[in-house]
């Protein structure tokens, strides 16, 4: 067995100094600091992915002052946080079809306008219908406490209210305190239809 060998020092109590693991981590980016760099730190808002290396000391030095905000106004900052409940992504109003954003073509939704390029001609796709509205089950069941059909326009909407109110009004029925439960029940499904822009 060659005494140079790297299988020799698996068996020998002590390597020898030269044949030591040298350390491979970088130095501390701290000025004047010559301590190994184990610790990642971010380089600041518009150097996303960006780190420094430093130290255990300086990292912790560094995190303590560390303001990702630095410099930006009490508005920008409220920007910020609000995008960042969405991760920073476009949202719309729940059941509107399309986004503000998007454009349509030919009765069909193309947010990223590929049919502005191919022209109305040759993009091989045929107009859609307009679908209905999508109908909520807290929806669906104020049409159905109002005995209309889940189709009924705003008008037949708002007359068929009137209607109702004038028969459960407890004035019209002596006090009856059952039809007092019966109008705040109409009153309540109108005013479901109408916040989801029923009438």
């Amino acid at each position: 067995m060659k005494i140079d060998s790297p299988f020799f020092d698996r068996i020998r109590v002590k390597p020898a100094e030269d044949r030591l693991r040298k350390p491979t981590c970088p130095t501390c980016q701290w000025p004047g600091c010559d301590q190994p760099g184990t610790h990642r730190a971010p380089k600041g808002r518009m150097a996303e992915g960006e780190y420094w290396l430093y130290c255990l000391d300086h990292v912790k030095e560094y995190n303590q002052s560390y303001n990702y905000f630095a410099g930006m106004s009490d508005s920008a900052v409220y920007a910020y946080q609000k995008d960042a409940l969405t991760g920073h992504r476009p949202t719309w109003r729940m059941g509107v079809r399309d986004g503000e954003g998007s454009k349509k073509t030919d009765g069909m939704r193309d947010p990223f306008g590929f049919g502005a390029e191919m022209g109305s001609h040759g993009s091989g796709f045929e107009p859609r219908e307009p679908e209905g509205r999508a109908i909520r089950t807290a929806e669906r069941q104020a049409l159905e406490l109002m005995g209309l059909e889940l189709s009924a326009s705003a008008a037949e909407i708002k007359s068929r209210f009137k209607e109702l109110v004038k028969r459960h009004h407890p004035d019209a029925n002596g006090g009856d305190r059952s039809a007092e439960e019966r109008l705040r029940n109409v009153i309540q499904a109108y005013n479901c239809l109408k916040k989801a822009g029923f009438c």
